[in-house]
């Protein structure tokens, strides 16, 4: 059980991650436009390969998750990412995050736990 949580643990620190490499990557690109620049600059954006590399790893280590371990409970404790999501909201980008939000990663972790069980 304790090899599941921590496989997803990863997993999801993969996920949560390339998506943090994306927003990074997002606020660097120019504005949209169907123009040879503006793939050019796609093509050669380091986070944005950061990020492919992110959720590659994701990937390999979701479907090693989905062969070795029951998917009932495998796939809610991915819910773990949004703690991920918090954290680098507040580290990487300075966020406040409010109580309410606070209380949703309590009610999600305990939601873990109960699955877990």
């Amino acid at each position: 059980m304790w090899r599941l949580l921590i496989l997803v643990c990863i997993q999801t620190a993969f996920l949560s991650g390339g998506q943090v490499l994306l927003k990074l990557a997002m606020a660097q690109l120019p504005k949209f436009s169907w123009s040879w620049s503006y793939f050019k600059a796609v093509a050669t954006d380091w986070w944005l390969l950061a990020c492919g590399v992110s959720f590659g790893a994701a990937t390999v280590l979701w479907l090693y998750i989905l062969k070795h371990f029951p998917f009932s409970q495998a796939y809610p404790l991915t819910a773990l990412g949004y703690i991920f999501g918090m954290v680098a909201a507040i580290i990487v980008f300075g966020e406040s995050v409010p109580l309410t939000r606070w209380i949703g990663v309590v009610l999600i972790v305990a939601g873990c736990m109960f699955i877990m069980r």
